[in-house]
């Protein structure tokens, strides 16, 4: 651990205080060194997004994203799950993509895309496509931690990357890209009963995923998918 992140971590801050938030974010995390070594890891490897289910809503047994998109396409990609250290409760940043985007359009997302070759390593790339999307300069982002590898029925191998956020910060939506951008508490976000299951019909396929409503969006998919796993590794008991 870092000095400066030994500074963030204070024990007896509350659990969704910045200092409380980093502490858990620290302790039960992934280590960032990690993040290349997980998206080199086998197709295989990762959480799956969403679960497939049959006609009565049973989870078809052994059935994996792997099974469905060809081994070839795909890709690495990076998020930025951008926690606004506000007090006394801390918040989490949100995009809602423009609909005309040909992956995810119109859907609620974190700040992230596809690993570049430029990119050193998928902590980078989330901190690059940060800054693109909603014009998050690094100096104002101090990454933490990861969450677990999420694949996506579309090819994608997310490494999501936990970051402390400056509350100075002011977006600056990429208008090709972001439609709005929006914050919610992080206690919302962390509290199990606003997690609920749904189905959905895609390509041909019934999934079964969680989805958390807040004011009038809906947060579905990968980025529910990704909340569900912060919740599960820093905030359930």
């Amino acid at each position: 651990m870092t000095k400066s992140n030994r500074q963030l971590s204070k024990s007896g801050a509350g659990p969704f205080s910045a200092a409380g938030f980093a502490e858990r974010a620290l302790q039960r995390g992934i280590a960032l060194d990690k993040a290349s070594w997980m998206s080199g890891q086998p197709i295989s490897y990762g959480l799956d997004a969403g679960r497939l289910v049959d006609d009565l809503g049973e989870v078809i047994g052994g059935s994996r994203w792997e099974h469905t998109v060809p081994s070839p396409t795909w890709r690495t990609a990076a998020v930025l799950v951008p926690v606004i250290a506000r007090e006394p409760e801390v918040t989490v940043l949100l995009t809602l993509r423009t609909s005309h985007l040909s992956s995810h359009g119109g859907q609620i997302a974190f700040p992230g895309g596809k690993v570049d070759e430029e990119d050193k390593t998928p902590v980078d790339a989330a901190l690059r496509e940060a800054e693109e999307e909603v014009g998050l300069p690094r100096s104002l982002a101090t990454p933490l931690s990861l969450l677990d590898l999420h694949k996506t029925g579309t090819g994608y191998r997310i490494v999501p990357v936990l970051s402390l956020i400056d509350p100075a910060f002011k977006p600056q939506p990429a208008p090709d890209e972001v439609a709005d951008i929006f914050e919610v508490p992080l206690s919302f976000l962390m509290t199990e009963q606003n997690h609920v299951e749904h189905f959905r019909e895609w390509r041909s396929r019934r999934i079964l995923f969680h989805a958390i409503a807040y004011e009038e969006r809906l947060i579905w998919g990968a980025t529910a998918a990704m909340i569900r796993n912060l919740f599960e590794r820093l905030y359930a008991s």
